[in-house]
């Protein structure tokens, strides 16, 4: 089942280029995870300094591998002290797979 994670990020001005080579580099090694199947940046019209990023996973499971490895958690450190406020996680599956979603995909073999 495909999941698609927001992360909110708000980033100190001043700090564009670091954050997006920081941000470029976890995506770089997101890809080297099993299920990662695609990223996109975009930064927000009317605060600049605010990014959110739509990474898509085949499972939950391959999300929750990333989200608690050493790999994404280093890069995540570096990227937090660039920021205002902390990062912030939602993960969403399509309309489709709701009820498993309600169970918490206890019914749903991923």
């Amino acid at each position: 089942m495909i999941v698609k994670v927001f992360i909110r990020r708000h980033f100190k001005e001043g700090n564009d280029t670091e954050a997006f080579n920081l941000l470029k580099k976890i995506r770089l090694k997101a890809m080297e995870y099993e299920g990662y199947i695609s990223g996109d940046t975009l930064v927000n019209t009317n605060d600049p300094q605010e990014i959110m990023v739509i990474s898509t996973w085949q499972s939950m499971d391959n999300w929750n591998t990333w989200k608690k490895s050493e790999d994404r958690k280093n890069i995540d450190a570096l990227l937090e002290v660039l920021q205002t406020t902390p990062t912030l996680y939602e993960s969403f599956v399509f309309s489709k797979y709701r009820l498993s979603a309600k169970t918490g995909f206890a019914d749903h073999p991923g």
